[in-house]
C-alpha cells in the first residue's frame, strides 16, 4: 500500500542546489560577455580573473549541477509516488518514469514535463477539474527555458570544437552565454515550481498552513 512521503526537506536541498547554479552561472556569463567585448579567441586554456581560476570554477559549476541532477530527481520521484496516492488514474506513465524519463533520448523533451502536469493536477485541491487559466505558465515556462538552455549548451559545445577563427569562436560564445542566460532564468522558475508543488503536496496531505511561502 502507498504512503504518503514528505518533500519539504528535499524541496529546500533543490531551491539550494539551484540557487547554487546561479551563483556560478552569473559570472561565468559575465565571463563569454568579457570575452566577446575583448576579441578574446584564446579560450581553452587556463584563466584566472583576480583569485578565481575559472579552470576551478567551471568543475566546481559542472559537480554543482550534477548534484541539483541527482537531488530533483528524487524530489520529483517522491512527488510522483504522492501524486499516485491522491489520484493515480491521472498519472499517464508509471512512477518509474519520474526517473527514467529524464535519461529517454529525445524523449526528455517532453516526458517529464508531461509527468510534472500530472503530479501538479493530483497535487491541487481538486484534480479532476479543468486546467485553469494560465494555471501552468510557471511549469511551462520553466521548461522553455530548460529546453532551450540545454540545446544552447550543446550547440556551444560542438560549435567550441569546431572554431578556427575568431568569427567561430564568438559565436560559440554567444550560444555559451544564451544558454548561461537561459539556464538562469530556467533555475530562478525552478526554484518557484518546487516551492509552489511542494506546498501544495503538503497542504493537501496535512490540511497546514502551506510550507514554502
Amino acid at each position: 500500500m502507498l504512503t504518503l512521503q514528505n518533500p519539504n526537506g528535499l524541496s529546500r536541498a533543490v531551491v539550494a542546489l539551484l540557487a547554487g547554479n546561479i551563483v556560478f552561472d552569473v559570472p561565468l556569463a559575465l565571463i563569454d560577455i568579457r570575452s566577446l567585448a575583448a576579441g578574446d579567441t584564446d579560450l581553452s586554456d587556463p584563466a584566472v580573473i583576480g583569485s578565481v581560476d575559472l579552470n576551478e570554477a567551471y568543475v566546481v559549476s559542472f559537480l554543482v549541477y550534477l548534484a541539483t541532477v541527482v537531488v530533483f530527481i528524487v524530489w520529483f520521484h517522491r512527488l510522483r509516488t504522492n501524486a499516485e496516492v491522491w489520484a493515480a488514474d491521472l498519472q499517464s506513465r508509471k512512477p518509474g518514469w519520474a526517473i527514467g524519463g529524464w535519461f529517454v533520448p529525445i524523449g526528455n523533451w517532453w516526458i517529464p514535463r508531461g509527468i510534472a502536469a500530472d503530479i501538479w493536477r493530483a497535487s491541487r485541491t481538486e484534480p479532476y477539474a479543468a486546467d485553469g487559466k494560465g494555471e501552468l505558465t510557471l511549469l511551462n515556462g520553466w521548461w522553455v527555458c530548460f529546453i532551450g538552455g540545454s540545446m544552447a549548451d550543446w550547440i556551444s559545445m560542438q560549435l567550441y570544437k569546431r572554431a578556427e577563427t575568431v568569427e567561430a569562436y564568438d559565436t560559440a560564445t554567444v550560444w555559451s552565454l544564451a544558454g548561461y542566460a537561459l539556464g538562469i532564468v530556467a533555475a530562478v522558475l525552478a526554484i518557484l515550481f518546487v516551492r509552489r508543488l511542494t506546498s501544495m503536496q503538503h497542504t493537501k496531505a496535512t490540511g497546514m498552513i502551506p510550507a514554502a511561502q
